[in-house]
């Protein structure tokens, strides 16, 4: 298997790319609009064809680029089917396997950070998105979040995986990479060691964070799987830019 992980450096978002040698095919899960080009230019770089955008969840800080790139690589939009958006080609969930070529991924309903919000395992490494970061986890206050569900999402269904498992986020904000689930359990400041449910729900209701500067405009168009408002204020601009305007690299 070809795996690259990228990142988006404005919304701080890890894009992983998986391609499978045998056919030549290739997901990118979590793609982001403002980094499109480039991500396009690296799938055709390693001799593959772009065949699924996946996304972990509706995603409230950038816009997702899996509209725009069905439209330029002709490659299939796949989310969580809990999500119902209509504009998905492929509904993901939990106990059915996700499979391209030699790539099987298994998708974990993992609520919380949003109700929708889905990770994938694959062999020896489980793309957790906004779920379980680096020493953290997604916030819990908007979307339908839950830290009560989160809690259980992340002790049930990912704290249980194999120790050596390798963590892939969806952000990070300290210029880390990777963990492991041994790692987090051990070190989560959050969800880790020993910590309950009640010491849990008083951290996240007392994370005191700004209410996020995209997320009124990236939810409503990342439920049409990846669409930018018309008319954006200027500061605002640089979270939706269109292909032909995004960065190469």
């Amino acid at each position: 298997m070809i795996f690259r992980q990228l990142f988006e450096p404005l919304s701080r978002t890890y894009t992983y790319l998986l391609g499978d040698e045998a056919t030549g095919q290739a997901i990118l899960i979590d793609p982001v609009i403002a980094s499109m080009d480039r991500d396009l230019e690296e799938v055709r770089r390693l001799g593959l064809k772009l065949a699924y955008t996946l996304d972990t969840h509706i995603h409230a800080d950038h816009i997702t680029a899996a509209l725009e790139m069905k439209k330029a690589a002709g490659s299939k939009i796949a989310a969580p089917a809990h999500d119902r958006l209509p504009c998905t080609d492929v509904g993901v969930e939990e106990g059915k396997p996700f499979r391209l070529g030699g790539i099987t991924l298994q998708p974990l309903h993992t609520p919380g950070h949003t109700d929708g919000h889905f990770s994938y395992l694959l062999n020896d490494r489980v793309f957790t998105g906004d779920a379980l970061l680096i020493e953290g986890c997604g916030r819990t206050d908007f979307q339908n979040g839950d830290a009560d569900a989160l809690y259980k999402s992340v002790r049930e269904k990912l704290f249980v995986l194999p120790g050596e498992t390798l963590v892939y986020p969806g952000h990070d904000y300290k210029e880390r990479f990777v963990s492991s689930i041994a790692q987090e359990k051990a070190r989560n400041p959050r969800l880790g060691g020993d910590k309950t449910l009640e010491e849990f729900r008083n951290i996240m209701a007392n994370l005191n964070l700004p209410y996020p500067t995209f997320i009124d405009h990236a939810v409503p168009g990342n439920r049409q799987c990846g669409v930018c408002p018309s008319h954006l204020p200027e500061n605002l601009e640089k979270y939706c830019r269109q292909m032909t305007q995004s960065p190469q690299g």
